[in-house]
Order: structure tokens, then C-alpha cells, then sequence
């Protein structure tokens, strides 16, 4: 297995995703086939996986259960677990003492190796900024008393926002876990992410190193691209070598489904093998093919034609990436947004156009995304929706 130096130690390259574990037939998301995901465990320590990253929704909150069942017929230094503080989901209070004892609870451990900050993106990182929560200082405590070995967050987030949270709370956070793939390389800036993590010295984890499986269903003239240049190597292969050959990156989380996917990811960490700059040009090419993307350069000039000062290629950029994919975690950053600064208030009146360098048609495509929008289940909606699941199974373990 690869492994990567990591403060003072050094941790396997690959770990196992909890949010995409086997189901059993027929089932819905949070019937768990636990009969395979104990094999898949198996399976993973034998061949050099060390890391299991779950979270408190995943699954409608039954990925930690699960996981504390088959991992506690383990020696706890056998493996490393990570679970996340679901900050990130709309409630009416956070209470992250109660959520943390709980997963502890669920775990069956006396102590996370890791634990995240769940998805600090632009509404999100409110919350874990807000004062009356104190969530953050409550996390970093834990961290010094040793329930906590090492303290990190996740996000799809922009830039700033990472940024932003750096700022305030660096110092006190070991890594970061980005989406991070050779598609989302330029569809979700995780470039200008990456360049900012390498600068403050974070280590990189990532999540959808397969974009959840999109990145291995290429179309027949993709995967002649990929073909040609290497007939050997299949498209998660591509993927996996893509992130070994970026700096910084520490941990790749992928969320295998079967015993099967678990034996193929395997053999791509058994070695390193990062790609060329020519594969990686290769991979770019392919990326493009897959936007077909409205060629937003982000050069901010339509930002000061705006009357209403919306972030026009903000939406361009969401309006491009839902052109691959209907992601929860792209519309929920519109959703969240106050009515006025949604691309629903444009008002047509040409102004961007007239000045955009692309000539791109704006105000066009700001009401084709905002008619995207209405189609897509309302993330508000799925939040609280899951925050009451959530109580209630916690009041039902009480």
C-alpha cells in the first residue's frame, strides 16, 4: 500500500468512503448489507487500508453504527476511524456535545483518530463561526483531552470560504477533505483549492476521486482517448494515478459499493504511479469534452455592469457543473442564497452582455439555470428532514 507522511507518522493513500456502503436487496439507503460491508472491511485491513471515514447522516445515520459493529471485532490500533459534525445541516439549534457523545456511542470507541467539521461551504460557515454554538472550540477541547486525535473539515465550498475558515481557525486544524478529481480540477476551482492548501502546508484528504462513479462511465470516443494512450489501464486506474501525482495529497476516500471494487482499488495503491503531464493534459481534454461548458473565463467584468450584483460567474460555474451532474452540494449554495441574489432576480437587462469578453449570453443562461433549479429536490428540505431523523434516533438511544 502507498502511504503518505503524515506529521509525525506516515498513513496508507487509500481509504474506505462509509457513504456508499453495499445495501441489501431491495433496500432503501439505510439498509446496510452488513454481511458484505464485514467482508469488505476484511478485505481492506488485510490489503493495507487502515482508514474508514463515516459521518452522522450517511446512510439516514447508520454508516456509524454499522462500522462500530464490525470494526469492534478489531483491535482499536488496528484501524483508524473518522467521522464529521453535521454543522453543515439546517436546524433550529446545534448541540455538537450530544451529537459527539452519541457517535462515540454508535462507534462503540473511546475516540475518533480523526474527525471533521462537515462541509464548511458559504451558508454553512455561519454556523460553525457562530459564537452561541461553539462548535469549533468545542471539537478543538476534545482535541486536547484526547477524544479527538487530530481535527480537520471538509468542504465544497469556494475558495474564499476555505479560505475564510483557515484564516480564523488554521492554526488549530490538521487537514482539509476537498472534492478533488481531474473533472472538478477546473468544473469546482479544486485547483485554486489545492494551490491554497499546499500554501498553508494542510494536508490534502480527498472525497469523490471517481465523482461517484461518473468519472468510469466515459462515453465510447472518451475512453478511445484513454485507449490509445495506455490500453492497460481502465478509467478508475486514470483517476487514482491523476491524484498520486498531485503534492499534498494524503488520504483518497473512495466509497466502494462491493468486495469487488474493493480488490480493484487495491491493486492501483499497491505502487505509485503518477501520471505524466502528458496524461494529465490527456485527462483535461477528456474534461472538456464532458462540460460542454459555457466558456466563463471568471474575469468579473459582468460584475460591474450588474444592477443587481448578483454573482453572475458564480452561476455560470454551477450552470456548467449541472450540465455534468445534479448535485445537492452545487444547488444547495444557490438554494441558501436570499431571494434577490439568486439568478431568479436578473432582470434581463443586458448590461453583462453587452460587456462580457466571451459574448457569452447571459442573461439567457442565468434562466435556464434558475429553471434547472425547480426541478432539483430542495436541499432545505432534505436537511431537516434528516436533522429530525437524526434526534430521533439519538433520543431513541438514550
Amino acid at each position: 500500500m502507498i502511504t503518505r507522511e503524515f506529521q509525525n507518522g506516515s498513513l496508507p493513500m487509500l481509504g474506505l468512503g462509509c457513504m456508499r456502503l453495499p445495501l441489501i436487496e431491495g433496500g432503501k439507503n439505510g439498509d446496510i448489507d452488513k454481511e458484505k460491508t464485514a467482508e469488505m472491511v476484511r478485505m481492506a485491513l488485510e490489503g493495507g487500508i487502515r482508514y474508514f471515514d463515516t459521518a452522522y447522516p450517511y446512510h439516514e445515520g447508520n454508516s456509524e453504527t454499522v462500522m462500530g459493529e464490525i470494526l469492534s471485532r478489531y483491535p482499536r490500533e488496528s484501524y483508524l476511524l473518522a467521522s464529521k459534525y453535521p454543522g453543515h445541516q439546517i436546524a433550529p439549534s446545534y448541540h455538537p456535545a450530544e451529537v459527539f457523545e452519541d457517535q462515540l456511542k454508535k462507534c462503540r470507541v473511546e475516540y475518533f483518530d480523526f474527525y471533521l467539521l462537515h462541509n464548511v461551504f458559504e451558508k454553512s460557515i455561519e454556523t460553525y463561526m457562530d459564537p452561541q454554538w461553539d462548535i469549533v472550540n468545542y471539537f478543538i477541547r476534545q482535541k486536547k483531552e484526547g477524544r479527538i486525535r487530530h481535527l480537520g473539515f471538509s468542504s465544497h465550498g469556494k475558495p474564499d470560504v476555505i479560505r475564510a475558515f483557515l484564516d480564523r481557525w488554521g492554526d488549530e486544524l490538521d487537514f482539509c477533505m476537498i472534492q478533488l478529481n481531474w473533472l472538478d480540477w477546473s468544473l469546482q476551482n479544486a485547483a485554486e483549492k489545492v494551490h491554497l492548501l499546499q500554501e498553508r502546508k494542510i494536508p490534502i484528504w480527498v472525497m469523490e476521486p471517481l465523482r461517484g462513479g461518473k468519472l468510469i462511465q466515459l462515453t465510447e470516443k472518451q475512453q478511445d482517448l484513454l485507449r490509445k494512450a495506455d490500453p492497460t489501464r481502465k478509467s478508475a486506474e486514470w483517476s487514482f494515478r491523476f491524484l498520486q501525482g498531485i503534492p499534498g495529497v494524503t488520504v483518497v476516500l473512495s466509497g466502494m459499493s462491493s468486495p469487488e471494487q474493493m480488490a480493484e482499488n487495491l491493486k492501483y495503491f499497491e505502487k505509485e504511479a503518477p501520471l505524466s503531464e502528458k496524461e494529465q493534459a490527456l485527462l483535461f481534454e477528456v474534461a472538456e469534452q464532458m462540460k460542454h461548458s459555457v466558456p466563463c473565463t471568471s474575469c468579473g467584468y459582468c460584475l460591474k455592469g450588474c444592477p443587481k450584483g448578483l454573482d453572475i460567474p458564480f452561476f455560470l460555474s454551477v450552470y456548467n457543473e449541472l450540465q455534468v451532474s445534479k448535485s445537492f452540494n452545487v444547488s444547495m449554495r444557490i438554494e441558501l442564497m436570499e431571494e434577490d441574489k439568486k439568478p431568479s432576480a436578473c432582470i434581463d437587462c443586458g448590461a453583462c452582455m453587452s460587456i462580457c469578453p466571451q459574448k457569452i449570453k447571459i442573461p439567457e443562461k442565468l434562466r435556464d439555470l434558475s429553471e434547472i433549479l425547480k426541478t432539483m429536490p430542495s436541499w432545505r428540505a432534505i436537511s431537516r428532514e434528516r436533522t429530525k431523523l437524526a434526534e430521533t434516533q439519538r433520543n431513541g438511544r438514550k
